[in-house]
Formats: C-alpha cells, structure tokens, sequence
C-alpha cells in the first residue's frame, strides 16, 4: 500500500550508543526516508536524541531537570546538524519543528503548525519534529515522543505512525521473561489493563517503554489510523513494509 502521508519516530534507545547519537544508524534511517520520499510519499519524522547530544558536549547530571533542559538547548541544533549531513548526501533538505503539548491544544498554533508543516512537506522537505523540552518541564519528566509522535499523525493528517524502537514487537508476553513469548502481529483493540501497566524504559535517555507505545497505538486506533511498531535497529522489515507492502516484522496496530 502506498501511503500518501506518514510519520516516522525514532527513540533515544536507537539513536543513542555508549552515551553519543550513533551516527551509522542515523544514516540508516535517512536512507529509509529517502527511500520512501522517492516512491511519493511524504514523510514526518519525530526524533529523540537531543539531550543525549547534548551530552556528547557538556556531561550534565541527567537526573536534575534544570540540566535536562540546558542539555536540550544545546543538543538540538547538534541533532539537526548531524541529521543535515545525511540528508545532504540524498539531496534532501530538512527542516526543525519544536511543539509542545500546548501547540497541539490551541486550534491557533495548530493551524499556523500545520500551514508550516505542509509547506515544508509541499517543498520536498523532511520536518524534524521534537517536543519542546527545554520549556515542557512536566512533559521532560512525564511525556514522551511516543505520544507526540501519534498526536503528530493525527494532527497533520498522516495515515500512518512507524515506530521504531529497541521493542520489536508486541508480544504475548515479557520475552525477557519467557521463552515462549509469542510476536502479536496484528492488534485491532488494547485492554485497559495492558495500558494500566507501569511504565519502564531500557535507556538512560529513555523516557518510554511498550505501555507509552501502547497508548499512542489506542489514541491511533481511535481515530482509525495504524501504527507500526517494529525495531529501529534493523529497518530490513520497515523497509519490506514500507516499500513493498510485505509485513514480516514488528507488530501492526489497526482496525
């Protein structure tokens, strides 16, 4: 299927290797944006990593909030340089969106958001999205980019959310915990239990874990949009997905 709109979302666990944004993998993933923008699809991309960039120059105490938020200011721009880079070398110009929960409440900035975006989009250029966390104190702690990634697709009318995470699917069951745990590939509807349960992150620079993707797949399924959750790691089944329609990886939330 080819999809006329789509948002990508990679989190800090991908981009972030021994402390420092992984460059190789950065590359990977600008190569699949290229990829899919050349079939005519038209591609958002939600990124974490800022603080984690950040640190690469200042190595601040991540736990206190004032440091996250001097470790975001410093490291956006880094980001969006690195990511400049690789999408030079496809001839692809890109472009930097900070939001914040309150951008997406107000019928005001959504709409001068949306006009930017889709100007952007009507150029060819890819839009970088992050929360605004050098000013979004509660939603540096609390928020994700699982959440703002899903508000994203709904917002700006994409028919698609592909996260890509250290989580390669959706299973059964913890298969960290159990051998037989068994890849849920499809998932049309999700408890109310399994949103209830704790939220865990395997990352230092993490802030999510399965249950925030859960909920950003439960908003999505809401309002009639699918959500691929497949590791970021690999993007050999994104791409299968995403270029041929082939879904042999990672776990498809849709009605």
């Amino acid at each position: 299927m080819l999809y006329k709109r789509i948002v990508i979302k990679v989190g800090s666990h991908v981009l972030t290797e021994n402390g420092a944004v992984c460059k190789p993998r950065m590359a990977d993933l600008v190569e699949l944006i290229a990829l899919v923008k050349a079939q005519g699809t038209e591609v958002i991309l939600v990124s974490s990593g800022a603080v984690s960039a950040g640190y690469t120059v200042l190595p601040l105490e991540r736990k206190d909030i004032g440091n996250k938020q001097a470790l975001a200011a410093i490291g956006q721009p880094l980001l969006l340089k690195m990511y400049q880079e690789k999408f030079e070398k496809h001839h692809i110009l890109c472009s930097q969106l900070l939001l914040s929960s309150a951008d997406l409440d107000s019928k005001k900035r959504t709409a001068l958001a949306s006009h930017a975006l889709n100007n952007l989009l009507y150029h060819g250029v890819v839009p970088i999205i992050n929360e605004n966390d050098v000013i979004a104190t509660e939603e540096l702690v609390f928020g994700d980019n699982d959440q703002l990634s899903a508000y994203v697709t709904d917002t700006f009318g994409a028919e698609l959310l592909v996260i890509l995470s250290d989580i390669d699917a959706y299973y059964d069951k913890d298969p960290r915990e159990f051998e037989d745990a068994v890849v849920r590939k499809e998932v049309s509807k999700i408890l109310q239990e399994e949103l209830d349960a704790p939220t865990t992150a395997n990352n230092e620079f993490a802030t999510g874990g399965i249950v925030t993707k859960l909920k950003a797949a439960n908003f999505l399924l809401q309002r009639d949009k699918k959500m691929l959750m497949a590791t970021g790691f690999d993007l050999s089944d994104v791409k299968r997905f995403l270029l041929d329609g082939v879904h042999t990886g990672g776990t498809l939330f849709k009605k």
